[in-house]
């Protein structure tokens, strides 16, 4: 059985920015996400409790140091970012979603350079239920995840 890719990068944007209407809702969450998934045919995510208790314990457990590290092997996929100002849902998956320029349907690959995974765990056919959380950073940093159950990015199969 071949297990999922976790990807991880680290979105630093030096930006001093007051974003006090943040939007950060399970609405919120679900909406950017199933925004992208429409455009790709794919059907859409649902808010799931569990995975986002998971996802806001792993957020809190950051808070301490902000570090753009995965989860101890968890039964989810996972994506992460975080950004030096306060990080929206919408902000966050919009992250994710522009690295579709870099993946390449044909070829079912990254291409020019850049990364794709945190773009095809978003779009994974097969996910059905998402779950994220947030967390203020002692160094004023938002760290957000979102975890995916099922997961996404297995080697060899297409997102979509």
């Amino acid at each position: 059985m071949d297990w999922p890719i976790t990807v991880s990068i680290i979105f630093i944007c030096m930006m001093t920015t007051t974003n006090t209407q943040a939007q950060n809702s399970a609405q919120d969450f679900v909406d950017a996400h199933n925004g992208a998934r429409s455009e790709v045919g794919v059907p859409p995510l649902i808010w799931d409790e569990t995975v986002a208790a998971y996802a806001q314990s792993y957020a809190d457990r950051r808070s301490a140091d902000c570090a753009m590290q995965h989860s101890d092997g968890g039964p989810y996929g996972e994506n992460l970012a975080a950004g030096s100002w306060d990080l929206s849902a919408n902000e966050s998956v919009g992250m994710w979603v522009d690295e579709k320029k870099f993946y390449d349907v044909d070829s079912n690959a990254c291409v020019g350079g850049g990364e794709c995974g945190h773009y095809t765990q978003v779009v994974w056919r097969n996910s059905s239920r998402v779950g994220c959380g947030r967390a203020r950073c002692l160094d004023g940093w938002t760290f957000v995840t979102c975890n995916y159950d099922p997961p996404g990015n297995y080697i060899g199969e297409r997102p979509f």
